[in-house]
């Protein structure tokens, strides 16, 4: 099924693919209308309710009815989100898109087609597809070649069924856990979130899918750990912590797109800050894909941060800042803003500009090339003219489902363990806790059943879900398993107690399965708009982990959440704490593994847990003054650092050891360490670098992870793990605003944790302060040397 224009539409120069992709791009906007430029600029969300906050922010205020009938004549830019707002079965997802997209392309002049856009930040968001695990575990995996493993089966999918954009990842650090969107991020690092993030955008763009980096910038740094809160971080906090992983992202992944951030970043809002989406993005970093808006944050301009007068004037100045695309659907950018420019009240030049990297982006695709069609591979070849095509698209193949254990099982962290972990197979277990029997409890809100699938009650979930209760009866078939939930999430009851102890009082261990469960807007306990005035556990669950470690049997702490919880007197009194963030379809699986032995746990922390459930905001780049001291009553010490975890297969690390003890500003060092596997089983250590720097020109952290390797290493073996690591991961802002690399000394520390250096290297850095920009070094290379 091609397009059918006539023979002067078909050889016009934009559809000339041997001309250059800007030299076609001007050729079309030289012979556009003002309102079709316009149209481009702007997508429309087909069926997204007007009744209530549902998936976006202010929904029911800024939904306006849009008469396509009317649109579609002058063309249109965007497709919102055809597959993730209602459940609707893949292939006739696909085959309805397919057909809106001939429709849109037949009723313009220039048989441009929409871009069609979708979330996937734990999967494709649709229903039916493989649920992955959210990026909280991503980031507890360590392991960047996984993640983009998972990016590339993720942009397959999408590109599968005809969607060209997908709204991830997020690549916030976390300042702040009570921030209900901490799920959604990497972790509190911003190397870790960087290299994370990057190779998830090189998966996604190698399949032909464009990524969107999210939310530029600030987003995670907001008062009070609210969303879409107002955020006063310094301009040194802002280059060093927030900006970093962004940057990497630009220079490293290939990413063509990217996505403002909501909030005002000390009064200015990002949606309208052209220092950012213009003066450093582009004009500094060198970024020439599109920038497309959050979700109503054009409107926004007007509506909450009130620096715009009007709605056009909002489209201004967001076009002027450096906004390309509103999304979801037009509010700002429709009739209104045509006339505006007609008239001459704004330069038409904010709309080309605008519209040049929009055309740029669907030339790359091949939207304007003759030969493109409607059809997505997924329908090729198969009888498009039958009475249904339903079930012809697996979304949740074989292939997938095993690539989402295997990241479920690197993200399970074993907190702590006294011997008790693995289970030998014990008679009796007490599965106690509200997610023990709950299948949603691996899910995070940007998951389709739990984003879109639980205003559809009606609709079966679309892929299995195994709760923890089926998971531990596969686990352990031998094992009589006693189910009493105490508690629910959140609701705060305790007539659930007497059970829930009776069943621990006369079991040989008890699992207490414990956590969040995933919402919007309030509507759960994790998640978008569900922020935490504290990092206590919901509703009544500690009282009940409480009532439980009372009984004096063993007990293991299992934690299904979306953010990290303090735990009151468990770190103390529990025989293991396990903790698994949102950890997929596959995740209730992994953690029955742990539990069993049957996986080695390799999962790393990628936020803090807290001791003390108020002592927020936190995270382990503290600066001294940030550190416990004796003239303040709060301790900030987390219970377990970013970066912890434990395994079954004891680590010897050994003979630390640096090339130099002295290099200059623009040279290098290695350092390095043998690590080996002293037990009888095979594992994996994550070896992690950090930097501290005694004495600077401006406060810095006390330690700073600037590298990392998971080293996989059998019963019995040992491997030397070097880091070259290049005086430029010691840049740093300095006083006059301008990154240096400063002379004196730094102590490169190998960790098993932020807080466990197991052991250093002094290295002192010489010469004259030395300023670096964008295009300096940001890894070391590292380099694993197995034993012979």
């Amino acid at each position: 099924m091609t397009m059918d224009h006539d023979t002067m539409t078909d050889a016009a120069p934009w559809r000339d693919v041997a001309r250059p992709v800007d030299e076609r791009v001007e050729a079309l906007v030289s012979e556009m209308t003002v309102a079709e430029k316009v149209a481009q600029l702007y997508g429309v969300w087909v069926g997204a309710s007007d009744d209530g906050e549902d998936v976006a922010p202010h929904q029911h205020d800024m939904d306006d009815h849009v008469d396509l009938d009317d649109l579609l004549p002058d063309g249109l830019g965007q497709l919102t989100r055809p597959f993730g707002t209602a459940p609707v079965d893949p292939a006739v997802g696909a085959l309805s898109l397919m057909r809106s997209q001939q429709r849109i392309a037949d009723a313009n002049r220039f048989g441009i087609p929409a871009l069609a856009h979708e979330e996937c930040l734990a999967g494709f968001a649709t229903w039916g597809a493989t649920a992955y695990p959210v990026p909280l575990s991503w980031g507890a995996s360590f392991d960047p070649d996984i993640v983009r493993e998972m990016g590339r089966r993720i942009g397959d999918d999408m590109r599968s069924v005809g969607v060209h954009q997908g709204l991830a990842p997020v690549l916030d650090v976390v300042r702040d856990a009570r921030w209900g969107r901490v799920e959604e991020t990497i972790g509190e690092d911003p190397y870790l979130v960087g290299t994370v993030a990057t190779a998830y955008i090189q998966g996604v763009e190698s399949a032909g899918v464009v990524a969107t980096l999210k939310h530029f910038v600030g987003y995670s740094a907001s008062k009070g750990g609210r969303n879409l809160a107002p955020v006063s971080v310094g301009p040194r906090e802002l280059a060093d912590v927030l900006l970093p992983p962004f940057e990497m992202a630009v220079r490293e992944s290939g990413v063509r797109s990217v996505m403002n951030s909501y909030t005002d970043l000390d009064g200015v809002p990002t949606a309208a800050d052209g220092r950012l989406l213009t003066g450093l993005l582009r004009d500094e970093w060198g970024f020439d894909g599109t920038v497309v808006a959050d979700y109503f944050s054009v409107a926004f301009l007007k509506q909450l941060h009130g620096v715009s007068e009007t709605w056009t004037d909002a489209a201004r100045d967001a076009l002027a800042a450096g906004i390309d695309v509103e999304l979801p659907t037009v509010k700002t950018f429709g009739r209104d803003l045509v006339h505006a420019v007609e008239a001459g009240e704004i330069d038409e030049e904010l709309i080309d500009r605008a519209l040049r990297r929009v055309l740029r982006q669907k030339v790359d695709l091949g939207m304007l090339d003759p030969g493109w069609s409607p059809v997505p591979s997924a329908l090729a070849g198969v009888d498009l003219a039958a009475a249904s095509v339903r079930g012809a698209v697996d979304l949740d193949s074989p292939g997938n489902r095993d690539l989402a254990r295997r990241i479920a099982e690197r993200a399970v962290v074993l907190v702590s363990n006294d011997g008790t972990l693995p289970l030998a197979s014990p008679p009796r277990i007490a599965l106690v806790g509200p997610t023990a029997t709950d299948p949603y409890a691996v899910l995070g809100c940007y998951s389709f059943p739990s984003h879109v699938g639980v205003r559809h009650p009606e609709v079966p979930i679309g892929i299995e879900l195994p709760t923890l209760r089926d998971a531990l009866a596969a686990e352990f078939p031998g094992a009589e398993i006693v189910v009493a939930a105490g508690t629910s999430i959140d609701g705060g009851e305790t007539d659930g107690f007497a059970e829930a102890v009776a069943a621990a009082s006369s079991a040989d261990v008890v699992i207490v399965a414990l956590g969040d469960r995933a919402g919007l807007f309030g509507r759960g306990t994790s998640g978008e708009g569900c922020d935490a005035a504290d990092l206590s556990l919901p509703g009544a669950q500690q009282a009940l982990l409480d009532a439980v470690l009372d009984t004096g049997v063993p007990v293991v702490a299992t934690l299904l959440a979306g953010r990290p919880y303090a735990l009151g007197s468990a770190p103390d009194r529990a025989a293991a704490i396990v903790q698994a963030f949102f950890a997929g379809e596959e995740g209730t699986g992994a953690i029955a593994g742990v539990l069993s032995g049957r996986v080695n746990p390799s999962g790393r922390l990628p936020v803090s847990i807290p001791r003390d459930s108020g002592a927020q905001p936190s995270t382990y780049l503290a600066a001294p003054l940030a550190r416990s001291n004796g003239v303040s009553n709060i301790d900030l010490t987390a219970a377990y650092a970013f970066g912890h975890g434990l395994g079954y297969a004891p680590a010897v690390w050994s003979d630390a050891a640096a090339s130099a003890d002295a290099i200059a500003v623009d040279g290098a060092v290695t350092v390095s360490i043998h690590v080996g596997n002293a037990g009888d089983r095979d594992g994996v250590e994550v070896v992690q670098l950090y930097l501290h720097d005694p004495v600077a020109s401006t406060v810095r952290p006390v330690q700073r992870l600037i590298a990392y390797a998971r080293v996989p290493l059998g019963a019995g073996e040992r491997a030397r793990v070097s880091f070259d690591v290049p005086a430029d991961l010691a840049s740093f802002t300095g006083v006059d605003g301008r990154r240096i690399v400063e002379p004196g000394e730094i102590v490169l520390g190998f960790g098993r944790s932020s807080a466990e250096i197991v052991a250093a290297q002094s290295v002192r850095l010489t010469g004259e302060p030395r300023v670096v920009d964008h295009t300096r070094g940001l890894h070391a290379t590292v380099t694993v040397t197995p034993d012979v």
